[in-house]
């Protein structure tokens, strides 16, 4: 017997009963009954980056669909954890809307801000006198461990500068990083592979610093890289394929000689298409 959706439901509540029919052991879905926490994570994770792929791509249409993704993975998550004695997703949403009434007093309680900036000291204060919080021992505690590495830097590096644990200028960031920069070519030099590996990380531990004070998200930057790495190489595999040839035939000097042209055509203005005359 088929289960009927449910309707004449507030749209958050028709999504959390579509999931726990879904779940339902007799009726429900073969797939997402075996489902757990674990075997969702990569699917959280997916949704997660098809979210900024959507936010990049300024396709208003594609987020919608994608943070709807992203959504049914925090429900999934929501139901299976009400399932084991846990919050289910209505209390989930409660107490996250109750959380941020209390950690934004300057617009729910009266109190005033300066800027963004006052608002995050706030904001961290704030976190500290919540039960979850209170039996964490150091200022970096709480940062994903789960992280992309170049965030989690970043995320670790700016709650130590809030603690004033980190170098005071951009000066000394920078030389921090000129130093990390010269026991990385040592180690390169003369170092074995596991101390090699170590003054990398203090070397893009300190350029994220760099990045920080430059007010740069290392991430996005490094994201944007590589796409324009992308981009040139297939500019130079249509320039190879143009000459009948595959980019692996090519030599070295030939590969940098289609390089350089592949710059070269990024740098020239895009022409404009020429509006057609109107007849007199």
């Amino acid at each position: 017997m088929a289960v009927r959706p449910p309707a004449n439901k507030h749209p958050y509540d028709r999504l959390v009963a579509v999931l726990a029919a879904l779940r339902d052991p007799k009726q429900g879905c073969p797939w997402d009954k075996v489902q757990t926490h674990k075997s969702l994570k990569a699917y959280l994770i997916e949704e997660s980056y098809e979210v900024l792929e959507a936010i990049d791509s300024g396709d208003n249409e594609k987020l919608k669909g994608e943070l709807g993704d992203l959504l049914l993975q925090v429900v999934f998550h929501a139901q299976i954890l009400a399932e084991n004695g846990g919050a289910d997703a209505l209390a989930i949403a409660a107490h996250e809307a109750d959380k941020m009434v209390l950690r934004h007093p300057h617009v729910f309680a009266g109190r005033t801000v300066k800027n963004a900036a006052d608002q995050l000291n706030q904001w961290e204060a704030l976190k500290t006198k919540e039960k979850e919080h209170a039996q964490r021992r150091s200022i970096v505690d709480g940062v994903p461990k789960a992280m992309p590495a170049l965030y989690r830097a970043r995320r670790v590096l700016g709650k130590a500068a809030r603690a004033r644990f980190t170098w005071a200028t951009k000066r000394q960031a920078w030389a921090k990083f000129e130093e990390e920069l010269g026991e990385f070519r040592e180690a390169v030099a003369k170092g074995s592979r596991k101390h090699k590996a170590e003054e990398l990380g203090d070397l893009l531990t300190a350029l994220v610093n760099v990045a920080r004070f430059e007010k740069l998200d290392p991430e996005a930057c490094l994201h944007e890289g590589v796409k324009k790495l992308t981009r040139r190489i297939g500019g130079v595999e249509e320039k190879a394929r143009s000459q009948g040839r595959s980019i692996t035939e090519l030599k070295e000097k030939e590969l940098l000689q289609l390089w350089g042209e592949v710059k070269k055509d990024e740098k020239r203005p895009k022409k404009r298409p020429s509006k057609a005359r109107s007849k007199a």
